[in-house]
């Protein structure tokens, strides 16, 4: 393997988690008096921090946006999370990198205490070194800061950050990783476009789970 720790993205990467995010988008925009979104939009809440995506797409104040992220939690807490189902082969692909001797590690945006829920539902947990995620509180929620934390349990320094890689499936995974110093691996089977991702900087891109091993591997 060209590297020895792998950090992956959850939303969009793991799992296609579309559907729960954008109903319960939907829901909270719906407090708010918002009905009939634009699905394009809703799309887009797929990856980035939920506040920033309120603010950003909806012209939310911080206070609004933090209202919406507590709506859109009423929902995804009570099913709006299951709504998700594991890309055909990403299992087969972390199981086959700890086989071959990677340490693997979950470096997401969304809140910790959901991700560690989403892996056990769909059994993947014994397949992570770490799980790193977001607080409920609102904090750490930079893609930057979360991979910085994924490194720092990872033992992953400036002396040996060569040996490290990040696979995400937006820019916002692109840019954290680099902002480090260490490659991404941009997959394109989630939810940003292979335009978005080469606009980041992507090191390589996979257009299916197997290609990530084989991009590991060198194989192409």
């Amino acid at each position: 393997m060209k590297y020895q720790v792998v950090l992956f993205d959850l939303d969009g990467t793991i799992t296609d988690s579309g559907p729960g995010i954008m109903n319960s988008v939907q829901y909270a925009l719906s407090r708010f008096g918002i009905t009939n979104p634009d699905r394009a939009v809703l799309r887009r809440f797929v990856g980035p921090p939920l506040n920033d995506s309120f603010e950003r797409f909806y012209g939310f104040s911080t206070e609004e946006a933090m209202k919406a992220v507590q709506y859109y939690r009423e929902y995804y807490s009570a099913g709006g999370i299951f709504e998700n189902a594991v890309y055909d082969g990403m299992g087969e692909t972390l199981c086959q990198l700890k086989a071959e001797g990677c340490r693997v590690f979950l470096a997401t945006s969304k809140p910790q205490v959901f991700s560690e829920q989403i892996l056990e539902h769909f059994g993947l947990t014994s397949c992570f070194d770490g799980i790193v995620g977001s607080f409920l509180d609102g904090t750490r929620v930079n893609k930057a800061e979360v991979v910085g934390e994924a490194l720092r349990q990872a033992g992953i320094t400036s002396e040996n950050r060569e040996t490290a890689v990040m696979v995400g499936d937006r820019e916002y995974d692109i840019i954290g990783a680099h902002s480090h110093g260490i490659a991404a691996i941009g997959v394109l089977f989630g939810y940003g476009s292979r335009e978005e991702l080469e606009k980041a900087g992507a090191d390589s891109l996979a257009a299916t789970p197997g290609d990530i091993l084989r991009i590991l591997r060198q194989e192409i």
